[in-house]
């Protein structure tokens, strides 16, 4: 259960416009503030009981050591984020109730993934006529009967497991936690892997759907690298820091990997004149497969539902498991 029954919440909103007017006019009829362009996102005016968050407004700027009294007041933070490491590890030490965005843009990110295999396998930017000189005949690739793999297995993970399937992939799946215990969804179409070793040694596409954490930093190494399957694409929608980028580069050099896409990097954005950039067998984007139209409505649903719980004393969804860190 969690504090908040009966009362009129005072909400600080950091998220956006939409997300605060919806937030307004709930039947709790909570005092929404806006976020003060220019402050720091963890300086909260007294009276907050509830923080409405997001990346990119700051954070990463945080100081180390919590800043004095804070959390004074606050009894619910909801992130706009799934991934929590772009937050200051004391928000969630022994902080109050943290929520997150778990699962709201799964559709547009699996999407982006779908369209990311094709692109590779069908190779559009290498066959684009540019004038009656590239005229020729190639032979393209296909999905049917080709091997994604999932290095990850939440919501993003079998949101892209029920598309590939559509195309003809057969998939297989890591789970950082394994595939036993309550809780665990399987599912039948999709083979179990153990070890991410064994996954990437059969799969013609691995895509990373991991939350990033200590366990996680550079999981994608030189080691793993080198069990690929030769042909290997990467397609990297998570965080950039799963991947060790110098040892990428030098797999693709080495012809191990045939290419990446990386949605995601470390940092972001890489600095000018990074190898990434220019390479033919990386395709970078900007941090945006998460991105659709209905993204901010679909978040802005998800808030209001969590708040009915606050404001009646009900049990939040999507509470973030602070040791596991997501």
């Amino acid at each position: 259960m969690v504090a908040g029954a009966g009362r009129s919440p005072v909400v600080l909103n950091q998220i956006g416009a939409l997300v605060g007017e919806r937030i307004a006019a709930h039947p709790s009829r909570p005092t929404v503030l806006r976020h003060e362009d220019g402050r720091p996102p963890w300086d909260i005016p007294d009276g907050v009981e509830v923080l409405l968050t997001r990346p990119l407004i700051g954070w990463d700027a945080a100081p180390a050591a919590r800043p004095a009294g804070w959390g004074r007041g606050l009894r619910w933070i909801q992130s706009a984020s799934t991934g929590m490491d772009v937050y200051p590890p004391w928000l969630l030490d022994g902080a109050p109730l943290v929520t997150c965005a778990r699962g709201v843009s799964a559709v547009p990110i699996a999407e982006y993934v779908l369209a990311a295999v094709l692109a590779f396998e069908k190779r559009l930017d290498a066959v684009r006529l540019r004038g009656p000189e590239d005229w020729r005949r190639e032979t393209l690739g296909g999905l049917s009967g080709r091997r994604l793999g999932l290095a990850g297995f939440g919501a993003i993970g079998r949101t892209v497991a029920e598309r590939a399937r559509a195309f003809g992939l057969s998939v297989g799946a890591v789970r950082r936690s394994g595939w036993t215990g309550s809780g665990v969804e399987t599912r039948p179409e999709v083979e179990p892997f153990d070890r991410l070793e064994d996954l990437i040694a059969v799969s013609d596409h691995l895509v990373l759907a991991l939350p990033l954490t200590d366990a996680t930093r550079g999981v994608v190494g030189a080691d793993l690298l080198a069990r690929a399957k030769p042909g290997l694409h990467l397609v990297n929608v998570a965080r950039g820091a799963l991947v060790d980028q110098e040892a990428l580069l030098a797999a693709i050099e080495a012809g191990r990997i045939a290419g990446a896409t990386l949605d995601v990097t470390e940092p972001e954005p890489l600095p000018a004149g990074h190898p990434f950039y220019r390479h033919p067998a990386i395709r970078l984007t900007p941090h945006l497969s998460w991105s659709a139209p209905d993204v901010e409505p679909r978040l802005a649903e998800r808030i209001l539902a969590n708040l009915d719980a606050y404001a009646r004393g009900a049990p939040l969804r999507d509470v973030v498991n602070v040791q596991a860190g997501y």
